[in-house]
């Protein structure tokens, strides 16, 4: 996983977090770095690091989890909208997005680019 700050959370990252109320579900917007977890091996994941902040409330709306305590979520970056689950971080003590291959080549996003992220909790 990626390196923490001194602050606990990813190196070298930027975030900036807005919450809005559609409904009764509730839109988290967030700009985060895709970073890669094997550079250079074959097929390597690809993951955003959900900020400290924003992982608290996820965890609060999502509820009790089972298993290794993923979130299942709706994720939009750009035009490319899918579900996916977010995975709990111990070193960091937040969530990772993976962001697949498709959605990165839909997007034109590589490791180290940095992308708005519109994420919702699905119940």
């Amino acid at each position: 996983m990626q390196a923490a700050g001194p602050d606990g959370q990813c190196a070298g990252c930027q975030w900036s977090v807005v919450g809005a109320t559609i409904g009764s579900m509730v839109q988290h917007v967030f700009r985060a770095r895709i970073w890669e977890h094997s550079p250079g091996d074959p097929g390597s994941w690809h993951f955003l690091t959900v900020p400290a902040r924003l992982s608290e409330d996820l965890a609060l709306e999502a509820g009790p989890r089972t298993g290794f305590g993923s979130i299942r979520v709706q994720v939009s970056i750009g035009s490319t909208t899918w579900h996916t689950s977010v995975f709990p971080d111990a070193a960091t003590g937040s969530y990772v997005l993976p962001v697949k291959k498709q959605v990165r080549r839909s997007e034109d996003l590589s490791a180290g680019a940095t992308c708005e992220v519109t994420l919702e909790v699905r119940t």
